[in-house]
């Protein structure tokens, strides 16, 4: 879908599994002959196509150190529907952009990134999601990483795709589980992609590479002459709000201590057999119910250990959990690598999990 927005930019819409959205995008690049190719692609996204065995062999804890987690797991989420997609249609997921920097390499041209930061657009959505919704979905995600039903992917219509790209229906998806992001998750992006885009025009001629489900929203905001977006704004995380879940958190280790202080003065001048008792239930309480957790999941035998031992401390405080410190032992002594994570999506059965 090739949409000639004015003198100075052509947009190619899309979609991330088709063979002729990659014949199409070397058409444009060759015919067009910009100076600039503008791909939809973040940094991280790009590393992570341009660097794919590098990125596949990153430890995951290298990951979560530089706090790129979020977007670990929305590379994750994306392969692992694309790579159905791209097996389902004898296509790699994001052959188009491959085409597109490659087209751009052979003719000596400039490649602009023109998407927002992935990690700042989920964490965006986060934080604007209300408790119910993020937990639809974490369960969507869930589903995702283990694999769609066969009926699903059937469903999946690749003229439908040139309309509205898979990355953009699964935004749309996102919209549809969590109604308040959806202004993040396509319409902020819409504006940022536009905003770029326009910025690298005042550089020379560009053809922009988007999904074809942006290419309606980023051509009216490219063809309204009063548009002007702050980036600056789009890539601010908002602050945290109330939440529920950590207030109640916090009330646990309060009630636990208030129970501790009412035994005290109520028992009178000996009450610290009682207080031994307490300490000791709940020491072996968290501690095995923790420990047989990460047994139950395969663990090294000094993983069961940490979390037996943290449990019953980080249960008296709300900013650390038991399972943090057991993952990191766990990842330590046995690295895993992204391209491990990956695995999840091939599973098919429980015994695999």
């Amino acid at each position: 879908m090739l949409v000639n927005v004015n003198d100075k930019i052509i947009l190619v819409g899309t979609a991330h599994i088709s063979k002729d959205s990659v014949e199409e995008v070397r058409g444009a690049i060759e015919n067009y002959k910009p100076d600039i190719v503008a791909v939809e692609l973040c940094k991280r996204r790009y590393d992570s196509i341009t660097k794919k065995d590098q990125w596949e062999n990153t430890p995951v804890t290298a990951l979560i150190k530089s706090n790129n987690a979020f977007f670990m797991l929305a590379q994750t989420f994306l392969a692992s529907i694309q790579r159905r997609l791209g097996e389902e249609y004898g296509v790699k997921p994001g052959s188009e952009m491959i085409a597109a920097m490659q087209e751009a390499e052979k003719y000596h041209l400039t490649v602009a990134l023109v998407d927002r930061d992935i990690t700042v657009t989920l964490k965006r959505a986060w934080r604007m999601m209300g408790i119910r919704e993020k937990f639809r979905v974490l369960w969507e995600f869930l589903k995702a990483i283990i694999g769609y039903d066969d009926e699903e992917l059937e469903e999946l219509d690749l003229k439908e795709l040139m309309k509205q790209d898979v990355i953009s229906q699964m935004m749309d998806e996102f919209s549809k589980i969590a109604p308040s992001v959806a202004k993040v998750l396509i319409s902020e992006r819409d504006q940022y992609i536009a905003q770029k885009i326009y910025e690298e025009s005042k550089k020379g001629k560009v053809v922009a590479v988007v999904g074809a489900g942006h290419i309606d929203g980023i051509k009216k905001h490219l063809e309204n002459q009063q548009f002007n977006v702050n980036l600056q704004e789009l890539e601010q995380i908002p602050k945290k709000s109330f939440n529920l879940v950590k207030a109640v958190e916090i009330m646990i280790p309060v009630i636990f201590f208030g129970v501790i202080t009412w035994i005290i003065y109520s028992t009178g001048m000996n009450p610290w057999n009682k207080i031994k008792d307490i300490f000791l239930v709940w020491f072996l309480v968290h501690g095995i119910l923790s420990g047989a957790g990460v047994a139950i999941a395969r663990g090294h035998p000094l993983s069961i250990l940490t979390a037996f031992v943290a449990a019953p401390f980080t249960s008296l405080e709300p900013f650390f959990a038991p399972g943090w410190f057991a993952g990191l032992v766990e990842a330590k002594l046995r690295k895993p690598l992204i391209k491990d994570f990956q695995e999840l999506s091939k599973i098919e059965n429980v015994r695999g999990f």
